[in-house]
This record gives C-alpha cells, structure tokens and sequence, in this order.
C-alpha cells in the first residue's frame, strides 16, 4: 500500500519551496493557487486538501486516456513480472514489436523509428539525423514555437527559453508560422531541415492555413530538405485522426511523438523517420544512445495506448465531442463578444482567444477556483488552451462548457 506522508499541503509548499523549485512556489502563491496534485482519476485530479479540478491541461496531452486508465495499470504490472527497463545497446522484443505498430499507423514509409524519453531528447534526434543526412548546417523554425529544453530542440524554440543560455548551436532560423512566403524566403541549398509543431500549443494554439504544410512539404522538395513535424501534443487522436498532420493529407520525412504514448504511466517517446534517411544510422548505430529510451516496460504501456487508439469508435469519440465544444464554443464567442474574440480548434486542440493578453492568466486562476485546470499559452496569454482528456463523455464536457461559461461572466464583469 502506499504510504502517504502525515503532512500538510501547507508543509509540502514549505519543503517544495526550499528544495525543489522557489520560484515555482512563489509563482503560484503570487496567483493565490495552493494546489499540491494528489489523488487523481479519470478525468480528475484532487488536491491534499481534497479540492477537485477536471483535468483540461492534461501536461500537453500526457493524459489522453485520463489518469491512472486502469488497463495501462493492469499492463505495466503484468510487464514487471517478466520485464524491466531493459538495455538500449541490446536487441530488444518490445521495441521492436512497439515500433512496428508506431509504423503502421503512420503516414508514407515512416518505418523506422528511435525511442527517447523526453519530447526535447527526441526532437534532437530528428535535427540531428536530419544534418548527418542533408550534410547542411541550417534548420529553420517557427517563431513563438516550442519544442523542449535540451539542446538542439532549445535552439529551434523561442527566444525566451534560449536567450538566457546562449551562445546556442548556430545555423537555426525562424519565420512566422503559417507564413509560406517568409518560409520559402528564408530556405537556401543550406537549409537542412523544416520544423514545426502541426498546431503550436505554446503560441496559442494557432491553427495554419489548410494549404500551409503541403507548401512547406513542396518546398522542402524543392531544396532537398527535410520536413519534421512535431507532434509531441497533436499526435494519437488529439486532432481527430491518429496524428495531426494527417488532418492536412501530408506526409513528413520524421514525425516525433512523446506526452501522450507514455498514458501518463511510464514515460516513452518516438522519433519516426522515413526508410530513405536510414543509411547514418544503419552505418552508425550506437553513435545515438539512450540508456531510458524506450523502457521495455514502458513499451507495453504504448501498445496498449495505441491498442485504445486503435478500437472502433475511439477515434469517432474524439471527433464527436470536438463537435460537442465547437457548438458549445460558438454559443460562448456570441454570449460574451467583449472578453472572448477567436476560437481556435483542431479536433480537441483547442483556445479560446481573449481581448487581452492579461486576461489569460485570469482566467487560469478562475478556472482553478472553479473546478477546471486550463492555462494560458506561454507565448500568446491571451489564449486560453483547452485539452480535456480524449476520453471526456457528453456529459463531462457540458459541464467544462458550463464552467467556461461561468468564468468568462465574471471576466466580463470584472473588466466591464
């Protein structure tokens, strides 16, 4: 059984303060939020105190199927009986098992596949397979784009997270995303790679042109570079289909996943690459090691997330209650024109786009007075991202809407 510490949520902010993060702590007593996660289910997570929130942060997508889905229990328990993290530099059963189902549930000849165990790990993978292919220098990326902290993945990012570490790797651009002519301005015979997120959770959800990445695809093409789509958040259901990109009918030459094939139980991530960009790796194949990297028990995990993914009507579900909030949402932009001026919607990727940039963060400390953990996009705050869990019912997601629409009363109220 699980011993839980006779402690308060009080004491605990006191010990996370002085020995985890202080500015964490600062931060959220600035906000006037004591939340400490503690039990969590479903669709729900409890504080210590026993306050509850329905869960529509959902860390970017890690809990797609909710917290703790007792199928991903019931698997990773019976994989401890015979598995454990396993040896990266040895041939191994469940990765390869792992990434024959990742391939055939993927666009084009994305056969080949390299486990991580962060988003940031993997995304350095994909530039760096992508230079020692290309043999170029230059990758080009979205401003106000997110692709992790680590190294090559920082330097693809926006400039509030790499400027206080730089000098940074050179050779990385960035052009507004959605932009085709500043991308094809910005591509030469140096350009190595392309990079973005389908949808830029970060940026404020901020949904593409529907003919954006079939441009981006031709003119990658066009200069021989490669196109990596990162769909760390958009990717196994979150926009309708298995993967995000392929709500826009394109295939990449390297999609990297993460958050959400770990099911919020162990964590694993992919980095998917077509047969052609093979020969590196084949000629160097420890010259990319991970000792965590696809944890063999963890991989029994994701072939559970994608067996759930994969049974009849799951897929259907999202979509259905992406239709459910994009009803409820056109009745909220109409209801209350002065606070709420956008909806931004992929699937259920979704942001609601407010006046202004302040009141995003109001409206995260709303929703945790409220009952609902959504917050603000780092890069824009005057969006508001909403990700329920993809397993979110009917009923469930009136009652997000209902809260919603409680918290953009006050908002009015409070500013008007």
């Amino acid at each position: 059984m699980l011993r839980q510490p006779e402690i308060t949520q009080k004491e605990i902010i006191e010990l996370f303060a002085r020995h985890v993060s202080s500015g964490k702590a600062e931060f959220f007593a600035s906000a006037g939020i004591d939340f400490v996660a503690g039990e969590r289910e479903g669709i729900y997570l409890s504080d210590l105190d026993g306050g509850r929130l329905i869960n529509c942060h959902c860390n970017g997508g890690v809990f797609n199927l909710g917290h703790r889905n007792p199928r991903l229990i019931a698997i990773l328990e019976r994989a401890l009986t015979k598995y454990d993290i396993g040896n990266h530099h040895l041939l191994s059963a469940p990765r390869a098992l792992l990434a024959e189902r990742l391939a055939a549930i993927s666009p084009g000849d994305l056969n080949r596949v390299v486990f991580g165990v962060s988003g940031g790990e993997a995304i350095d993978l994909a530039l760096k397979l992508a230079r020692a292919h290309t043999r170029r220098p230059g990758i080009i990326s979205a401003l106000g784009g997110y692709h992790g902290h680590t190294g090559l993945a920082l330097a693809a990012g926006d400039e509030t997270y790499r400027k206080p570490f730089e000098p940074l790797s050179p050779g990385f651009t960035q052009v507004p995303f959605g932009d085709l002519e500043a991308l094809e301005a910005a591509m030469s015979e140096d350009t190595a790679a392309v990079i973005f997120e389908t949808i830029p959770a970060t940026l404020g959800i901020a949904i593409p042109p529907e003919d954006y990445f079939a441009g981006a695809r031709r003119l990658c093409d066009r200069w021989g570079a490669i196109m990596i789509i990162d769909e760390v958040q958009t990717g196994l259901g979150r926009c309708g289909q298995v993967w995000g990109i392929d709500t826009y009918g394109v295939t990449p030459d390297i999609l990297v996943t993460g958050k959400g094939l770990s099911g919020g139980i162990y964590p694993i991530t992919a980095t998917l690459y077509s047969d052609r960009l093979d020969a590196f790796l084949h000629d160097n194949p420890f010259i990319h090691i991970s000792t965590f990297g696809g944890a063999e028990v963890g991989c029994f995990v994701a072939l559970e997330v994608l067996d759930i993914l994969q049974e009849p009507g799951f897929l259907g579900h999202v979509r259905d209650m992406a239709g459910l909030f994009e009803a409820g949402f056109s009745k909220l932009i109409v209801k209350y024109p002065k606070v709420l001026v956008e909806i931004r919607q992929r699937g259920l990727m979704m942001g609601l786009k407010l006046a202004e940039p302040h009141y995003g963060p109001w409206m995260t400390v709303a929703g945790f007075q409220a009952g609902l953990l959504v917050i603000y996009a780092n890069n824009d705050p005057s969006v508001l991202q909403v990700l329920p869990p993809l397993i979110i019912q009917e009923q469930e997601a009136q009652q997000v809407l209902n809260i919603l629409d409680g918290m953009l009363s006050k908002l009015e109220a409070a500013f008007y």
